[in-house]
């Protein structure tokens, strides 16, 4: 990454992604958005063991959600849906064992859920960072396999679901840390020059699946995952960082309130706002030929593993 975006992000991450920053946004939350009944309502959530998938998971369980946990560790998922259950007292919460770095599965997993269950909300939040370049099984880089095409898999698939439910919303977690990166359509497994995986986890955030057009379905897309997404960051000012719960407040707020459902979708938010997708006068904006470029590869990639 540029040494300018690089700095600019610093900067940025200081101000807006601590406890404080959080604190100076909540200022502004209207607290009735979260006072809401979810019973009726179901929920998938990608990477719902741990961090900011489970606190969003907790969180809208507290309020009668059904929670379908969608984790590739089975004794983790259990150990976390049991503690989902104590605190909450909500029975509906369901584990659904995927790896979402293989396409296989997560076409075979979305097949099959969408023939017996229901489900409103996609909350795509699973996202890992290999940070030495290793292939899947299908021989495809990891970072982009689960972070990038995992997601757009589940998505695609689930649209025929989505779309014939009341309300149907897809939430997307990605990276404060994309901001520092440009999308590079003719390397998406970063087979060229030195691999980093700080930068490939960057780039998977850059754009994701909400650029379809399903004008039935709400989609949008939020900063966090800090921690996973710019360790080195993290590790300097881990102490001032916002909690798992903090982070999770625009992930909920978007699936839940009727506020969020009023925003046009395509949007990128942090802290229930809508903001800019890149850094200024940072030279990291994709051009529309480039974004379509990126959908028809994804598409394509998508298709080969589909049974």
């Amino acid at each position: 990454m540029s040494f300018y975006r690089n700095a600019v992000w610093f900067v940025k991450g200081l101000q807006e992604y601590t406890k404080s920053g959080y604190e100076a946004a909540a200022k502004h939350f209207a607290p009735a958005d979260l006072d809401v009944n979810l019973s009726g309502r179901s929920f998938m959530i990608t990477g719902a063991n741990s961090g900011i998938g489970k606190a969003t998971a907790q969180e809208i369980a507290n309020r009668g959600g059904t929670i379908h946990m969608v984790c590739r560790n089975k004794g983790r998922a259990e150990a976390a849906r049991d503690e989902i259950v104590e605190q909450s007292k909500n029975q509906n919460i369901h584990i659904h064992i995927v790896d979402m770095s293989s396409a296989r599965q997560v076409w075979e997993f979305a097949q099959n859920f969408s023939q017996s269950d229901t489900v409103h909300v996609l909350i795509n939040n699973a996202g890992c960072m290999v940070n030495q370049r290793e292939l899947t099984q299908e021989g495809l880089e990891k970072n982009f396999a689960t972070n990038t095409l995992g997601t757009y898999i589940l998505t695609t698939a689930l649209i025929p679901a989505l779309t014939n439910v009341e309300d149907p919303r897809v939430v997307t977690v990605s990276s404060g840390g994309m901001l520092t990166q440009k999308l590079n359509v003719d390397d998406l497994q970063f087979e060229k020059g030195t691999f980093d995986g700080t930068m490939a986890y960057a780039q998977n955030k850059v754009k994701e699946t909400d650029s379809q057009q399903h004008k039935r379905c709400l989609f949008v897309r939020l900063s966090a995952a800090v921690q996973t997404s710019m360790p080195s960051f993290h590790a300097k000012m881990q102490a001032k960082l916002r909690t798992e719960a903090m982070g999770a407040d625009t992930a909920v707020w978007l699936a839940v309130s009727a506020a969020a459902r009023t925003q046009p979708s395509g949007l990128f938010f942090q802290d229930r706002k809508a903001v800019a997708t890149h850094l200024p006068l940072a030279s990291s904006r994709s051009t529309p030929q480039e974004e379509e470029k990126l959908m028809a590869a994804l598409e394509e990639f998508s298709l080969k593993f589909k049974p």
